[in-house]
């Protein structure tokens, strides 16, 4: 009777342990071109759903034939053309409504640029604490709370 709830439990222990390493996790990707359309399917023919710019990050759900299935920060599916896009670095994206862009950690607000909207796009370059050190594509370096933006 013993031996039939072991031979249970470990059909059991293995059936999950299959179940869990088919569970694919989202890779993290951004935008490296200066702009990029984005698709409701994987083709040029398709619809455009939103056009973005360089260092918008996203997460890449599946990939087919030259396109990737992605996540956006409002929780949104395109598809994105492989071509335009990277894993070597990461990217952020402004969140909230507004974020304030500072000099350093809990700093001064930056002189020039003082906040960055909706959707605006960043390179990650690291974190302090609560702050997220990062870089515009004109080369400018800022921090940002890290709760403003959506880092991928």
């Amino acid at each position: 009777m013993m031996n039939k709830h072991f031979l249970l439990l470990l059909q059991i222990v293995v059936v999950l342990l299959f179940a869990t390493l088919m569970v694919v996790e989202a890779q993290a990707l951004c935008v490296s071109s200066k702009f990029a359309n984005l698709r409701s399917r994987p083709s040029t023919k398709s619809p455009k759903t939103w056009k973005v710019v360089k260092y918008m990050p996203f997460q890449k759900i599946k990939s087919t034939k030259g396109w990737y299935r992605v996540r956006d920060v409002d929780g949104d599916y395109h598809w994105l053309f492989a071509k335009l896009a990277t894993t070597k670095y990461k990217c952020a994206v402004v969140k909230a409504k507004k974020a304030n862009l500072r000099t350093s950690p809990g700093g001064k607000v930056h002189k020039k640029y003082t906040s960055a909207e909706k959707y605006v796009t960043f390179r990650y370059l690291g974190r302090k604490g609560s702050w997220a050190k990062v870089v515009d594509e004109q080369g400018t370096k800022f921090w940002i709370a890290r709760s403003l933006i959506w880092i991928q």
